[in-house]
């Protein structure tokens, strides 16, 4: 998976909006909607509630990472978003959420939306990397810390 085809400058957000987790999920849709990619905004939006609902995408040390598969797209789509202040995503070690990761896939292809998820987790596993992604200015400098 080569991240730098999935993450470029108009797919990143320095602040989002949200105070919650339905709306960090519904900025972060915003986002992919700007792209042309999703077909249908409320469809992804029902696939990416669903997995939230079986089991929080809130990991650790800050991070959490929204997915779904959906027919609503036709290939894997990805943003990234900052919430400096946090947002409370039922994380695993119970904190709050800063940096947010979303991805859409096709529901007939599992191998890139696994490999995505793997490669990203490892990423952000490196307190730096996150600390990096989190002082960032600018759009670009998201992008020299993760790819």
């Amino acid at each position: 998976m080569n991240l730098r085809k999935v993450l470029t400058e108009d797919v990143l957000s320095l602040n989002l909006d949200g105070r919650t987790k339905q709306e960090i999920i519904e900025n972060l849709l915003d986002i992919l909607m700007k792209t042309g990619k999703v077909k249908n905004r409320q469809d992804a939006l029902d696939c990416l509630l669903e997995r939230e609902a079986k089991m929080s995408t809130g990991m650790q040390n800050g991070i959490a990472i929204p997915h779904g598969k959906t027919e609503a797209v036709e290939e894997l789509i990805a943003c990234l978003g900052i919430k400096k202040e946090g947002v409370d995503f039922q994380s695993l070690d119970g904190k709050p959420s800063t940096i947010f990761i979303m991805t859409l896939s096709p529901k007939n292809r599992s191998g890139p939306h696994i490999q995505f998820l793997a490669e990203v987790g490892q990423l952000l596993k490196e307190e730096e990397i996150r600390n990096k992604v989190m002082n960032a200015q600018s759009k670009k400098e998201i992008l020299d810390c993760i790819l």
